[in-house]
């Protein structure tokens, strides 16, 4: 049941995250929708590359040695790894969350690519989805409202 009072809000969809191996699943994904990649960061274990579309974007998370995605593609394979949505206060949201007895993967929230603060809601507390929060930085390009409403 959602609460109205809350001091936070969902501004809409960040991202659709896809795990894969050392492969060519971003370029391949890139020239099939004819988009250019807006940001690509290495962090440790894995890549991240991040796909315009409409308002939002498809990250590609490449695992490059021991971490999450590595674990995950082991367990799982190539899929769906999270979905992403952008919040207007982080830490009023995870406080909601955690107040309310939602099972947090992240207690605090962490610095994210591209500037961002996140924080992990654990997939057992909505039905298997590991849901991402993202606070975007004002200055960051990685709001989608920002950076794909400029572009042309």
């Amino acid at each position: 049941m959602a609460n109205p009072e809350t001091a936070w809000r969902v501004m809409g969809l960040h991202h659709v995250a896809f795990a894969h191996g050392c492969d060519d699943t971003p370029r391949t994904a890139a020239d099939l929708l004819g988009i250019s990649f807006a940001h690509c960061e290495s962090a440790p274990g894995f890549v991240e590359r991040m796909l315009p579309v409409g308002d939002a974007y498809l990250q590609f998370l490449e695992a490059t040695g021991p971490g999450d995605v590595e674990r995950f593609l082991e367990r799982r394979g190539p899929a769906l790894h999270h979905v992403a949505l952008e919040v207007s206060d982080l830490d009023e949201a995870i406080a909601d969350l955690r107040g309310r007895g939602v099972r947090m993967a992240d207690e605090a929230p962490r610095p994210g690519g591209w500037g961002t603060r996140i924080a992990f809601v654990h997939p057992a507390a909505c039905g298997g989805l590991l849901l991402e929060l993202v606070e975007s930085s004002p200055v960051s390009p990685a709001g989608p409202r920002e950076s794909i409403a400029g572009r042309s």
